[in-house]
């Protein structure tokens, strides 16, 4: 991954093998990032999209095992209730025929680049299991 600062954004790129989630939860923590908005968009060789049922309040696993544009990346970074990193992010993810498939994006691998715009917030922002859900939700 490389990254550089712009202004109050940093612009980040991910490369090839990069996988999506553990580079910003790693990049964020070795940066001192406690919460920040972030966008993507470029192309993955394979991911793991999830939907949540809130009648079981568990997730369907959603298997992409080719390789997909990423048509929207957009998501938080925050911290958990124990100080960690923690990456919210859903995707839209267009396959070659045209089709897409969205979801929160539990996996990603990167082939060839993800080009990736972070904002990074003046407070930090946590996050805290809400019962009624089962999901751990902004602290806000």
């Amino acid at each position: 991954m490389k990254a550089r600062k712009n202004g109050s954004a940093w612009v980040l790129r991910l490369e090839t093998g990069d996988e999506v989630i553990g580079s910003l939860m790693a990049w964020a923590e070795e940066n001192g990032i406690g919460s920040a908005s972030v966008q993507a968009i470029g192309a993955l060789q394979g991911a793991v999209l999830g939907y949540f049922d809130s009648t079981t309040q568990t997730y369907r696993r959603l298997p992409v095992e080719e390789h997909v544009e990423v048509v929207s990346l957009l998501g938080s970074l925050s911290r958990g209730e124990d100080g960690t990193p923690v990456a919210h992010v859903h995707a839209v993810l267009g396959y070659a025929d045209g089709t897409t498939l969205g979801g929160h994006l539990f996996e990603g691998v990167v082939g060839p680049t993800l080009e990736v715009i972070l904002f990074p917030l003046p407070e930090e922002v946590r996050r805290k299991k809400d019962p009624g859900t089962g999901l751990a939700l902004l602290d806000v």
